[in-house]
C-alpha cells in the first residue's frame, strides 16, 4: 500500500524565475502553490501570531534557559533590551532604568522565614555590589538593588551559596510562597503551615512547568493563628479552619472533624477584589498537589493574548468557579471535598499590629518580638545587627512579614527588653504605635519606572509628622502607599491609602482612599480625594484623623466609621 500511495502523483504548482507557472518542481523556485499551509504553531491552544509579545519572546526561548545571555551582559557590563528585560526578570533580576541604571535582585523566601547566616551573608552582598540596603516587600521578603550588568553572575551565585534563590520571582511566574509570620509558635495557631508553603515552593523550584504562566501568581498559606497572612489577596489562598461537623462522631463525605484547610481563589486587590471561599476542604497533605493542579489549569487555559486580562480572577469570571475545580479535579488522584463554610468554625479575628511588639510564644518561656522597618528599607548594617540579635537573644531565626516588618523568635523572657533596647538602638521601632506602626510602601519612583511618586520618603515624612504632631488613636491603623496602579503596596487594603500621581506641573502627588481592610476588616477603599500635592498628605491624613475622632462613635475604628457613611458625606465633611 505504502509502494501504491507513493506512485500516485500529486499536485504541483510553482513558479519559475521568470514567473511562469510550471507542474514541475525542479523548474520552481520556491516552494508547491497547491500544498495546504503549514499549522500554525501554538501555545496551549492559542496560535503564536495571537499571543502577545512577552509570550511569543517565551515561546521563542524558555526564559529559565537564560543562563548564557546572562553571562554575555555580565562580560560586557551591558544593559539588556526590553526582550532580555523581560527573560531576566525570570531569573528575578530587574532592569530597573530610568529609575536607576542598575538591577535590583528580588529574592525568594518560602514561608517567609530567614535564618541569620542567610541575613548576615545578604548584608554583605548588599555592601560589596549594590546599594548598601535591602527594601522589605509585601510578600514577606526581600529585595536588593544597585547591582551594575557585570555583578549579576556573582550576585546569582552567591545567593545561592547561601541555599536562596531568587528563580521564578519576577515575570510570569509564582511568586514568593507566602505564610502565617508566627507559624510553630504562635499560640492560637491551628497549624504550623511552613512545611506546605515550603513544599509548593520545592515544587516550583522542580518542575519547568510551573514557570511560564501567563501572568505572575501568588499563594498564601494561614495558621488560624493572631496574625494572618493576608491569604484574600491571592490568587490561591490556604486558610487554616476547624471542622465541626453538627454531630462530631459522624464524619461528612467521609470527613471526620479535625484542622483542614479551606481554599480561596481570585484574589487580585490592584484590580478590586478579593479571593473568595471555593467551598473546598482539604487536608493539609493535600495541599500542595491541589495547589500544582490549579496552577496547572491556569497554566494552560489563561489568557496568553491580553496582559490586562491575564489574572486568575478573570479565568475564572470567564469559566465560573465549578467548570474550574473540575479541570484541577482531572488533576488529582484523588477527590476534592465541598463542605459548607459554616461548618467550620470561624477565623479568630486578627491582632491588627499584632507583627510589632512582645508576645507570648506557645513555647513556656519564650516570646517573639516583633520590631518595624522605617518605610521597609535597612541598611547592610541594620541587617547585620537584627541577625546578631537573633543569634544572641534567640536562635538565629528570623521572620518577614507581609507588613514590611520583621519578627525575632524564640526569646527568653528574661530577655525580652533587651532584644527592644538592641532593637530600638538600631533604628527599628517594637511599640505598635496607632499611627505609625502600619505604614507599608513600595519602592516608588527613585527605584520603578512605573511609580509616579517617591513613596517611600513621603511615607517617612508622614510617620515623622504623626509621631510628633498626629492625634492620639485608640485603635491602630494601617497607611499604605503605592506608587501607581499595579497596587504593589495593596493601597485598597489600607485604612487609608495613597496612589501615587503627578501635578500638572510635574510635582509628586497622591489620590487617596479611605476605608479598606483585609480579613475580617475585607474590603476595598473608595476614593476619597484626587491629586493631592506630596507636601500636603501630612495635613491631609492628619484632618481625616480629626473628623474620624470627633464623629465616631464608642469603639468605633477608622474602617468602621468611613464605611458607615456614603461617600459624598465624608468628602463634604472633609471639604469643611
Amino acid at each position: 500500500m505504502a509502494g501504491v500511495a507513493a506512485a500516485i502523483p500529486s499536485a504541483f504548482v510553482g513558479q519559475t524565475a521568470g514567473g511562469l507557472f510550471t507542474a514541475r518542481p525542479e523548474e520552481a523556485t520556491g516552494g508547491n502553490l497547491a500544498a495546504p499551509a503549514p499549522e500554525e504553531p501554538n501555545v496551549f491552544g492559542t496560535p503564536v501570531s495571537d499571543l502577545c509579545k512577552e509570550e511569543r519572546w517565551k515561546h521563542a526561548e524558555n526564559p529559565l534557559d537564560a543562563w548564557e545571555r546572562l553571562l554575555r551582559h555580565a562580560d560586557a557590563d551591558q544593559a539588556p533590551d526590553p526582550e532580555n528585560t523581560y527573560r531576566f526578570k525570570t531569573h528575578g533580576l530587574f532592569y530597573v532604568a530610568p529609575a536607576q541604571d542598575s538591577f535590583m535582585l528580588r529574592l525568594r523566601i518560602p514561608g517567609c522565614e530567614l535564618s541569620a547566616h542567610q541575613l548576615h551573608g545578604l548584608a554583605d552582598l548588599a555592601s560589596d555590589h549594590g546599594g548598601g540596603h535591602a527594601d522589605l516587600t509585601t510578600r514577606g521578603n526581600l529585595q536588593l538593588r544597585e547591582f551594575r550588568p557585570r555583578e549579576i553572575i556573582n550576585v546569582l551565585t552567591r545567593v545561592q551559596d547561601l541555599g536562596l534563590t531568587s528563580r521564578g520571582s519576577g515575570a510570569d511566574n509564582i511568586r514568593n510562597i507566602t505564610a502565617t509570620p508566627t507559624s510553630g509558635f504562635d499560640r492560637d495557631e491551628l497549624i504550623d503551615v511552613r512545611p506546605f508553603a515550603k513544599g509548593l515552593h520545592h515544587t516550583i523550584l522542580n518542575h519547568r512547568d510551573l514557570y511560564g504562566l501567563p501572568r505572575k501568581f501568588n499563594v498564601a498559606f494561614d495558621s488560624g493563628g493572631s496574625i494572618s497572612a493576608a491569604t484574600d489577596t491571592n490568587d490561591i489562598a490556604f486558610a487554616a479552619v476547624r471542622f465541626c461537623p453538627p454531630d462530631e462522631r459522624t464524619a461528612v463525605h467521609g470527613t471526620p472533624p479535625g484542622v483542614y484547610f479551606r481554599i480561596q481563589l481570585g484574589g487580585i486587590t490592584g484590580h478590586g477584589d478579593f479571593a473568595r471561599d471555593t467551598g473546598l476542604l482539604i487536608k493539609p497533605s493535600e495541599s500542595v498537589a491541589v495547589a500544582a493542579a490549579m496552577i496547572r489549569v491556569f497554566a494552560e487555559h489563561g489568557d496568553r493574548t491580553n496582559r490586562k486580562k491575564a489574572r486568575l480572577k478573570y479565568l475564572l469570571e470567564a469559566w465560573g468557579v465549578e467548570r474550574f475545580l473540575d479541570e484541577a479535579q482531572k488533576r488529582l488522584a484523588f477527590p476534592i471535598v465541598r463542605i459548607p463554610l459554616d461548618q467550620c468554625e470561624s477565623r479568630r479575628p486578627v491582632l491588627k499590629h499584632g507583627w510589632l511588639g512582645a508576645y507570648k510564644q506557645a513555647q513556656r518561656g519564650l516570646n517573639y518580638v516583633g520590631a518595624s522597618v522605617p518605610a521597609g528599607r535597612m541598611t547592610a548594617r541594620q541587617m547585620h545587627a537584627l541577625a546578631e540579635i537573633s543569634s544572641h537573644y534567640g536562635k538565629g531565626d528570623l521572620r518577614l512579614t507581609v507588613w514590611q516588618t520583621v519578627i525575632v523568635p524564640h526569646v527568653p523572657d528574661a530577655l525580652v527588653e533587651s532584644v527592644k533596647r538592641q532593637l530600638h538602638r538600631h533604628g527599628f521601632q517594637t511599640e505598635a504605635s496607632a499611627t505609625t506602626g502600619g505604614i507599608v510602601a513600595c519602592t516608588g519612583s527613585r527605584g520603578c519606572k512605573y511609580a509616579a511618586a517617591d513613596t517611600k520618603a513621603h511615607a517617612l515624612a508622614l510617620a515623622r509628622h504623626l509621631e510628633t504632631s498626629g492625634p492620639h488613636l485608640e485603635q491602630p491603623i494601617n497607611l499604605h502607599f503605592t506608587g501607581c496602579a499595579h497596587s504593589c503596596a495593596q493601597h485598597y487594603c489600607g485604612d487609608i491609602g495613597f496612589m501615587g500621581a503627578k501635578t500638572p506641573d510635574g510635582a509628586d502627588a497622591f489620590h487617596v482612599v479611605l476605608g479598606g481592610g483585609m480579613d475580617h476588616e475585607q474590603g476595598i477603599a473608595r476614593e476619597l480625594l484626587r491629586g493631592v500635592r506630596a507636601e500636603e498628605i501630612p495635613a491631609t491624613v492628619s484632618r481625616i484623623l480629626s473628623l474620624y475622632q470627633d464623629r465616631r462613635q464608642r469603639g468605633e475604628t477608622l474602617v468602621q466609621w468611613s464605611r458607615r457613611h456614603t461617600l459624598k458625606e465624608l468628602q463634604e465633611w472633609y471639604s469643611q
